[in-house]
């Protein structure tokens, strides 16, 4: 494998991927990607994700592409603390606002759910049902809490939210690969190191026994699509461990991590970008989430030490 997974040496501007990402992006990912790879500021990433926070603290306004209007969704919420964990930001009064939001659209168990019921019906894409009394998410509510334990932030809001995570982390015995990832992503954050160390082994051996992550990039159509996934909608070591620290990266073998990254650099396309897997539904979603997975497949390269193009 290219480089050194622990400490990897600062790679040339990725040339290709710049020039696709000054073609297509919205301000908020030419912000990113010039923080990232071209040694922008950390304050222009900042303002352009503050045009997408709401009156109520949360963020909205199709931050997440596949939830379109302005109202506050918790995919935007996890999107964005995200962002702000990149730049080092996650804390202060904007994360209070943040976590009374969330209580505020949290389920009786102190869960977010995938998508919360808006008034005016704004478009979504089809598999995030709205309804009216929606269930809390792992997808969802693991990715925020694990960000914000990650940053050391403290608010009774995440006192339920984390034992509905580690309920249903460690209770999971079939799940599909984004909830995986919402599992990983709480597990990689959450204080107790040691539980989580036992339920990411535990939640490995699931991934495996039920071929969540495609191991042999060569024959990825063997592997199973979970129901509602598009086709080619599959995931591969590099979505579950997106760092080498991460806890996913047990789950796999060197030589498993090495292919798959080479795939993940391989995708790139002749324009620079790389590809969403996922079904269009809208004239601007694919457009718009095209740099989003652009930039994390650079991030995921450079964190491993490959070269980027």
């Amino acid at each position: 494998m290219p480089g050194d997974e622990a400490s990897a040496a600062a790679p040339a501007p990725p040339a290709r991927a710049e020039r696709f990402i000054w073609l297509t992006a919205r301000v908020l990912e030419q912000r990113r990607f010039a923080y990232h790879f071209l040694g922008g500021e950390a304050d222009a990433v900042d303002t352009a994700l503050g045009s997408y926070l709401g009156a109520d603290g949360g963020y909205g306004h199709a931050l997440d592409p596949d939830l379109r209007g302005p109202l506050s969704q918790p995919l935007h919420t996890a999107h964005a603390l995200r962002i702000l964990d990149g730049l080092g930001r996650c804390a202060g009064q904007r994360i209070e606002r943040l976590c009374r939001h969330l209580t505020r659209i949290s389920t009786p168990e102190g869960a977010l759910p995938l998508a919360v019921a808006v008034p005016h019906g704004h478009p979504s894409a089809p598999w995030h049902q709205v309804c009216d009394d929606p269930p809390g998410e792992l997808v969802t509510t693991g990715p925020v809490v694990g960000v914000l334990h990650r940053n050391r932030i403290w608010d009774a809001w995440l006192f339920r939210a984390t034992e509905f995570c580690w309920d249903r982390v460690e209770t999971l015995r079939q799940a599909h690969p984004y909830e995986v990832q919402g599992a990983v992503s709480f597990l990689d954050g959450v204080p107790d190191r040691a539980r989580a160390a036992a339920a990411a082994d535990r939640l490995g051996r699931l991934v495996r026994e039920r071929r969540l992550a495609v191991l042999d990039p060569d024959r990825r159509e063997e592997y199973p699509l979970s129901p509602g996934y598009a086709p080619g909608e599959r995931l591969f070591p590099y979505d579950y461990a997106r760092r080498p620290e991460s806890l996913a990266r047990s789950w796999f073998t060197d030589e498993e991590m090495r292919r798959s990254l080479e795939f993940l650099a391989a995708e790139q396309q002749p324009d620079g970008g790389w590809p969403v897997h996922r079904r269009a539904w809208a004239p601007g979603g694919t457009l718009e989430r095209r740099p989003i997975a652009t930039i994390e497949a650079l991030l995921t390269l450079r964190a491993y030490g490959w070269p980027l193009g």
